[in-house]
């Protein structure tokens, strides 16, 4: 008789007995996901967890990716990204530009479907008017013009072109080869991660790309080098010192730089002259200029709406446990991982730690200590203000005579850096925003303005305060598995640079914990600091 075989229960015992080596092999071959802690929510922390995601590759041994915690002390993310409401209006308020060639950024406005600010509707609107003044006069003002006639405007500016050209000769020339020299540089950044080493120390990450050099010395040192003439490194490289951003925000809300005939118009030309935007002077050192200078190709943009909307996107788009309002205020290493607690009480547990914040004005306590170079932010206070300057403060008899840019030179009994025209409403009502070092009270307001409907003021603890040679804090604070973003501030501050850092910072934590790639840059001499009296103890 035909009986279908089935196997025993005694036999599926005994083949379960035999494979249970094999099985709690596999199982405990696959480790559990790391979890990796961001303190900061700008640009750097959001790259970070952008690029954990992006670089990572499910492997035998850890197929699962890590779990991602950001805190940020504040209530909304961004960082150093953020927008200001003057009249129902909206404008960018901490880092506001963007150069073409910031291809991080770019790509997070493409991944993200972020819209580029729209340029001017005139490409040919030649007519922003600048002013250099001294805390008495304006030692150089271009011609201003009140004509809607193009021909009119291209033949001002063609004047202006020339009556600066006449006073700074070919060193505009000069200037701009040694900001093409040093992008050209940077630019390595970006070849593939086959090509590019990871590197545990800023030393080695500026060295490799040829850019080390740049920050053992000022910018005036590299500018007198390359035989730029004083009157120029005098007037206009320190010119309002942050009279850059103040010309973009300018640019962005009404006017325009471009090309006139294949000539620089007035405005490419203010590009390459009114560049500084670190709140210093010639004295910062030479990377940290160059890079302050690097908008003079032309094409910067914003993220329409602003530019925080990239760290948004990124941690939206990361699969991030964002906590908001959370302040850490301690991180200390327990042997196997790491244990943060926050001002709210709570206590989480990390594998990884990255500090994605300058670690200079926070209240961080280490264990065990860190240490790292001493430094300072340089603060800058931005003044929103509606309302209409006063032409006396300037010696001058109308508003209209004031210039849409006023720059300022470098001298520390001045009020402000520079004040630029952000949008004009009408003849009597105008929104600008205003740059200075110190926080400006309301009877100098009084005094610069004729009147004022509303004023909004934010102090930014904004960039590093820079001194040549540079000494540069580790991307690995610890030596286990502490990660500092802002080690790379030292050299430059931009949303560009903090994106490139982290990218940097993200392959290195792969590659040092999860192994997923090889240590590519330990055939790199390491570059750190020996003296102990540079350092302090966190």
């Amino acid at each position: 008789m035909y009986s279908d075989p089935k196997p025993s229960f005694s036999f599926l015992i005994l083949l379960f007995l035999c494979l249970q080596p094999l099985i709690f092999s596999l199982s405990t071959d696959a480790l559990p996901p790391p979890t990796v802690c961001i303190i900061g929510s700008g640009i750097g922390g959001s790259s970070v967890a952008h690029f954990l995601r992006h670089y990572f590759h499910p492997s035998p041994s850890q197929p699962r990716p890590p779990n991602i915690k950001i805190f940020e002390r504040s209530y909304v993310v961004g960082g150093r990204m953020a927008t200001v409401s003057i009249g129902g209006e909206t404008f960018e308020a901490g880092a506001s530009i963007l150069h073409p060639k910031n291809y991080h950024a770019l790509n997070y406005s493409n991944l993200l479907g972020l819209k580029v600010k729209p340029p001017p509707a005139s490409e040919d609107d030649d007519s922003m008017s600048l002013g250099i003044w001294d805390g008495k006069k304006f030692v150089f003002k271009t011609l201003q013009v009140d004509s809607k006639f193009p021909l009119v405007q291209k033949i001002v500016s063609y004047v202006n072109s020339f009556r600066i050209f006449f006073r700074y000769g070919f060193s505009l020339v000069k200037m701009g080869s040694f900001v093409e020299s040093t992008v050209d540089s940077f630019l390595k950044y970006y070849e593939s991660p086959e090509k590019r080493p990871i590197f545990e120390t800023v030393d080695e990450m500026l060295k490799w790309a040829g850019l080390y050099n740049l920050t053992t010395q000022t910018l005036q040192d590299e500018l007198i080098g390359i035989k730029l003439s004083p009157l120029l490194i005098e007037e206009l490289v320190t010119v309002s010192i942050t009279s850059y951003l103040c010309l973009y925000c300018f640019k962005l809300n009404g006017s325009t730089c471009s090309g006139v005939a294949n000539k620089p118009s007035l405005c490419c030309i203010v590009k390459v002259i009114t560049r500084i935007n670190y709140g210093q002077s010639v004295y910062i050192s030479g990377l940290a200029g160059a890079v302050s200078l690097a908008g003079s190709g032309g094409g910067l943009w914003a993220v329409d709406g602003g530019n925080w909307q990239m760290a948004s996107g990124l941690i939206n788009s990361s699969d991030v446990s964002l906590h908001l309002n959370e302040e850490i205020e301690s991180i200390s290493y327990l042997g196997e991982y790491y244990e943060l607690n926050s001002t709210k009480g709570n206590s989480y547990s990390c594998e990884v730690a990255v500090v994605a914040t300058p670690l200079d004005e926070v209240n961080i306590q280490f264990s065990p200590a860190v240490s790292i170079p001493e430094r300072k932010l340089q603060h800058t206070h931005a003044t929103f203000v509606r309302g209409l300057l006063n032409p006396a403060y300037f010696g001058l008899r109308t508003v209209a005579e004031i210039p849409e840019l006023v720059g300022t030179l470098e001298d520390p009994d001045l009020p402000f850096t520079c004040i630029s025209v952000l949008k004009q409403h009408d003849e009597n009502d105008i929104t600008y925003k205003i740059f200075s070092r110190e926080p400006m009270s309301d009877a100098l307001l009084d005094s610069i303005f004729s009147a004022r409907l509303q004023t909004n003021r934010i102090n930014w603890g904004a960039y590093p305060h820079y001194k040549a040679p540079e000494l540069f804090a580790p991307f690995i604070l610890d030596g286990q598995h502490l990660y500092y973003v802002n080690a790379f501030e030292n050299a430059a501050s931009t949303m560009e640079t903090s994106a490139v850092a982290a990218e940097n910072v993200a392959r290195l934590i792969l590659s040092r914990y999860l192994s997923e790639a090889s240590l590519q840059s330990s055939n790199l001499q390491s570059f750190s600091p020996d003296a102990d009296v540079s350092h302090f103890d966190l």
